[in-house]
């Protein structure tokens, strides 16, 4: 079963509302200038459809929609393509509820909010690499986003409430009850990137980067569990270098309280072809493949 959390922009008063009986609302916003209903949901929880695991992914950076009001502002050709998207991560791992895994998916694009940043929008990293915002204006290479005007403080404030906090609350709850009902619980963040991305940095990435705050978001076990699982597929493997994890990685993970955290970045090129545009169905499977062994051993070592 697939549970939706929407977001609905009602903008007018005199239309009726009628809500899918499988919705919950996250928030309303009304206007009465015109007469337009827009409805999206702002994140998809995708049901274990096996015995349930005390296990959660979450792919927060697949999501493409846009606002129209924020996707008028942009250039149109990056509405209609943001390129730093975590493509297809949600399809790669639509295996998982098979395995009693709960997944939860944002829809809404990264440069609308990062969900992955601190509200803050402090650095994860003091480096002096380049890394985009909570509301960034530019993609990763710094090519500008925004035609003209760009977000006011109004605006992010909006977006933290309407966008950020929802996914982040729902991940809590989610959380809350998987530790409620199995005295434990691990979060597992996936992620992908292109494998060279010249304004982060020169050299190429490499194939799979797991990260745990430095061994702070997740026990030694967890880690160690994962680390061996991911070396049986002969990548180029590294471990909280270049990306340790993100905000939600090192928010979630309390390792002290049987919560366990992990984030996976990996080359777009391990499931999408050469341009890195198009899903690759064959290399797609042989991620697929270790993706499964990784989760098989996790859920063991639980």
């Amino acid at each position: 079963m697939h549970l939706i959390n929407v977001i609905i922009i009602w903008q007018s008063y005199d239309l009726p509302l009628f809500i899918s009986p499988n919705s919950t609302i996250t928030c309303i916003f009304v206007s009465p200038n015109d007469n337009d209903l827009i409805f999206m949901t702002l994140y998809n929880i995708i049901e274990p459809t096996a015995e349930q695991v005390p296990i959660i992914i979450s792919s927060p950076h697949s999501g493409t929609f846009f606002p129209e009001d924020i996707a008028s502002k942009l250039y149109p050709e990056k509405a209609n393509n943001p390129d730093d998207t975590d493509w297809f991560i949600d399809k790669l791992y639509d295996f998982a509820p098979s395995m009693g895994i709960t997944m939860i998916t944002a829809n809404y694009s990264r440069w609308v909010i990062d969900l992955n940043r601190t509200p803050e929008s402090k650095p994860l990293y003091n480096d002096g690499r380049v890394i985009t915002g909570l509301v960034t204006t530019t993609n990763f290479n710094g090519d500008p986003l925004y035609q003209g005007e760009l977000p006011t403080q109004e605006d992010i404030a909006y977006r933290i409430e309407n966008y950020y906090r929802p996914y982040h609350q729902k991940i809590a709850n989610l959380l809350e009850d998987t530790k409620q009902k199995f005295g434990k619980a691990l979060f597992f963040d996936a992620h992908s990137i292109r494998k060279v991305v010249p304004g982060i940095r020169k050299e190429a990435f490499p194939d799979l980067i797991l990260g745990d705050n430095d061994e702070t978001s997740a026990s030694k076990t967890i880690i160690e569990t994962a680390m061996n699982a991911l070396k049986t597929a002969n990548k180029d493997l590294e471990h909280n270098h270049p990306f340790k994890g993100g905000h939600i990685t090192r928010s979630f993970g309390d390792p002290a309280n049987n919560i366990h955290a992990l984030q996976l970045e990996m080359a777009k090129t391990n499931y999408m072809d050469n341009s890195e545009t198009k899903y690759h169905e064959e290399r797609a499977n042989a991620t697929r493949a270790t993706l499964k062994l990784l989760f098989e051993n996790l859920i063991n070592t639980l």
